[in-house]
């Protein structure tokens, strides 16, 4: 089998609230909303005897030593699952930026678990599949069908595809890398506690954009607080988005720092992309469509 190619979209937060910490694990339990942008990473695959990694792109140096990757994470996971399974050569294209809320490496991870399961005839939600994914990270589930669905618990309970609309949005990153641990280290819940706030809206299924936008504007970031604390410069992000024509709500994604903007039309969007990359050239910034 020649070359496989897939893309690794960048996974937003569209809401995130932390209900608390699981008493027998520890574990955050949390419930979100997630869609998918048009900016990704891109990843191939070379069938072959060995699995090797090699990794490219604008981002390549922040993503860390390569026998640590998600890829091979997640490809090792799934041989150990499937035996005899046929693996290769990955090449990753690193465009989004590293530690920055958006789930690159995990849909990464979901990328290598797609491209493997071609290889192998495996459906995309052969057990086996969903199984790697989980071992992998906590994020990696609901990135292997990359489309706007809920996310609850720690990431092992993944919602139907909810079909809505592309929302037009501009994605900003202030180029500071933010841990998850220390912003959870920062909301400061113990073992057995739980978050106090308003319940998750429920979200239909076939929204428009306006529908998306109205069903999450009720809703929340609860890993927004501790992480401006952790990373000020996240609220600098999310002031100069306000300021734009046309924003219609500004909220960071995961555990920071990157921070996105819904706008109501793709024109109000890209003029905005345009003012902050004026304003802050060396940022990372992206017009872009939520999913």
């Amino acid at each position: 089998m020649s070359r496989l190619t897939t893309r690794a979209p960048a996974k937003i937060n569209l809401t995130l609230h932390v209900l608390g910490r699981r008493p027998e694990d520890g574990y955050h339990v949390l419930e979100s909303l997630v869609a998918f942008a048009e900016v990704a990473d891109g990843l191939t695959l070379d069938p072959g005897p060995d699995l090797t990694l090699a990794v490219a792109g604008p981002t390549a140096g922040p993503a860390g030593p390569l026998d640590d990757n998600l890829v091979l994470r997640a490809a090792r996971h799934l041989a150990a699952g499937v035996p005899g399974l046929r693996l290769g050569a990955f090449h990753l294209h690193k465009e989004l930026p590293v530690a920055a809320g958006i789930g690159g490496g995990s849909s990464d991870a979901a990328a290598a678990l797609r491209l493997l399961a071609e290889l192998n005839a495996l459906s995309p939600d052969h057990p086996a599949v969903v199984a790697a994914a989980r071992a992998t990270g906590a994020d990696v589930p609901v990135c292997l069908d990359p489309r706007g669905r809920m996310m609850r618990g720690a990431g092992e309970a993944v919602g139907p595809a909810l079909g809505f609309e592309g929302v037009p949005a501009v994605l900003v990153n202030p180029g500071v890398p933010v841990s998850t641990a220390p912003v959870f280290k920062a909301l400061g819940l113990a073992v057995g506690q739980t978050l106090d706030g308003a319940e998750h809206p429920v979200i239909a299924a076939g929204l428009d954009a306006d529908g998306v936008l109205a069903a999450i504007i009720p809703a929340r970031n609860d890993l927004e607080p501790p992480a401006l604390t952790v990373a000020p410069v996240i609220g600098e992000a999310l002031a100069l988005l306000r300021a734009q024509n046309g924003c219609r709500l500004a909220r960071m994604s995961g555990s920071g720092a990157t921070v996105f903007a819904l706008f109501s039309d793709v024109a109000a969007a890209g003029a905005a992309a345009g003012a902050i990359r004026s304003a802050r050239p060396d940022w990372w910034v992206e017009p872009t469509h939520l999913a």
